[in-house]
């Protein structure tokens, strides 16, 4: 590590085989936490070179614990987290609102690190089972349309990174890699990024891959389609600025889309806008991000998207998705 950490101090760039074995050595033990802290803390400092982030994505993926979901032509909607925004869990909902309108989805996840509740923290608390069994993972697809994979659970190799990452509580380049390595390799991929250079680089390498993938970056800092202004999406056919009037709705403020001070509180946002208590600006949110999960998988226009994942939530499709799972869980 040595070696490693006076390279990038002295500006060197790491091949993308290096940056693999630096992960594939972090995973197996090599390095001790004041050295893995160096090295992360490299990342905050400068950016992170494309081969770099291609390197530590496939270590990652060569070290998890794979899951075959192929035969349901899966999506996964995930955010890179860290844009500092402390919405409400946008992607979680906008997943069961996407099962609900009939696209299977594999929900990769975790617990906030930079955040106040990440979407495992909601789905913990809402008595959603996390589990790595194929079965029960097929079973939550075929009964309900999602399924979660709590990322622990399938990236054992990282436990030596992960209460180094709650010490530091910023984000690292581990929220970058979090969206690229879900176990299932879904067929179909909507990311959020918190900066529009990250999100060339996912385009770059999403392209190398047999996904159809939408990343996007709303220009006001936002991982996610926030509707408080314009949003930058890159798709394997086009890149587009997207704006509120494409998806027929108002701009919304952004203290409209701000999340609980805790978990608790996070939850019940979470089962407001579920159960049809939610506000116009927070439905219009959460049907956004779905739609354009729906159109990325079905080859949709945003607005075509949009209706459908309004029908889903409206009508209580995804909470049925919730509830099935919270049912299946409990068994």
């Amino acid at each position: 590590m040595k070696t490693i950490l006076n390279r990038l101090i002295n500006h060197d760039v790491l091949s993308k085989e290096d940056a693999r074995q630096v992960l594939v050595n972090i995973a197996n033990g090599a390095y001790n936490p004041n050295q893995i802290a160096a090295f992360l803390t490299v990342y905050m400092m400068r950016s992170i070179a494309v081969e770099e982030l291609e390197g530590f994505r496939d270590a990652l993926l060569e070290l998890c614990l794979a899951v075959d979901l192929s035969g349901y032509e899966p999506i996964d909607l995930c955010g890179t987290g860290g844009d500092g925004k402390d919405t409400f869990n946008i992607s979680t909902l906008a997943s069961f609102v996407t099962a609900g309108a009939g696209i299977p989805v594999t929900k990769h996840g975790n617990y906030g690190v930079s955040s106040k509740c990440g979407s495992s923290n909601v789905l913990e608390f809402l008595k959603i089972r996390f589990s790595n069994d194929p079965d029960f993972l097929k079973r939550s697809i075929d009964e309900t349309g999602i399924c979660i994979l709590h990322a622990p659970l399938f990236h054992p190799a990282m436990k030596n990174v992960a209460t180094i990452r709650r010490d530091l509580a910023v984000k690292t380049f581990f929220n970058m890699l979090g969206p690229m390595v879900n176990p299932a390799f879904p067929k179909y991929q909507m990311v959020g990024v918190f900066n529009l250079e990250l999100a060339r680089m996912y385009s770059y390498l999403y392209q190398n891959t047999n996904k159809r993938y939408t990343v996007l970056h709303a220009l006001d800092g936002y991982d996610e389609i926030s509707l408080t202004g314009p949003t930058k999406t890159i798709s394997n056919f086009s890149e587009t600025m997207l704006q509120p009037e494409d998806f027929g709705v108002s701009p919304v403020h952004p203290e409209q889309i701000i999340g609980g001070e805790d978990i608790e509180q996070s939850a019940d946002i979470f089962m407001a806008i579920l159960e049809g208590k939610g506000s116009e600006a927070q439905n219009n949110v959460v049907c956004a991000n779905a739609g354009m999960a729906i159109a990325t998988a079905k080859g949709l226009s945003a607005k075509e998207g949009f209706e459908l994942a309004q029908n889903s939530l409206l009508n209580g499709k995804a909470l049925k998705a919730l509830l099935a799972l919270q049912k299946i869980s409990a068994n």
